[in-house]
């Protein structure tokens, strides 16, 4: 049985966090699929506009060598993202493992069969250090810098 992967994310100014998540995802797995989270589903989840647009995100993930195919997120339930795509594994961060959320993907996707694989975050770069980087050369704050959390 081929097995496919699926790693989620919004890869907002893609950097060697998103690449090492890639890169692991497609140690476990025959078939991955990078799910790009549209521009409108960041902003309600996250409380901002990423800096690079949907359709340029797309394409950089998908000129990624591991990726074998993207899939556009345009809602929160994974579930449902598993009914269109239909992956046997799911990767995330470890920032996941432990915390509600986590939790409840493990227990929605076991139902289903689906295992959620957890791998090491990088913990030194992410799209919300980016941010403020770029705020901080530019002199002034962004909308939504100061927002925890990375992608």
């Amino acid at each position: 049985m081929t097995r496919v992967g699926y790693a989620p994310g919004a890869f907002d100014l893609f950097h060697i966090g998103h690449l090492n998540l890639l890169r692991h995802a497609r140690a476990h797995c025959d078939v991955l699929v990078a799910g790009v989270v549209s521009d409108e589903m960041l902003e309600l989840a996250k409380g901002r506009r990423p800096v690079i647009p949907l359709a340029e995100r797309l394409e950089i993930v998908r000129h990624v060598d591991l990726v074998d195919d993207v899939f556009v997120e345009t809602q929160p339930d994974k579930l449902v993202t598993w009914q269109d795509v239909r992956f046997h594994v799911l990767f995330k961060g470890d920032d996941w493992r432990g915390t509600a959320k986590g939790d409840k993907l493990e227990r929605d996707f076991a139902a289903v069969g689906v295992d959620v694989v957890y791998f090491p975050y990088t913990v030194h770069t992410s799209s919300s250090l980016l941010r403020r980087a770029l705020a901080l050369i530019e002199g002034d704050e962004w909308p939504g810098a100061a927002v925890g959390g990375g992608s």
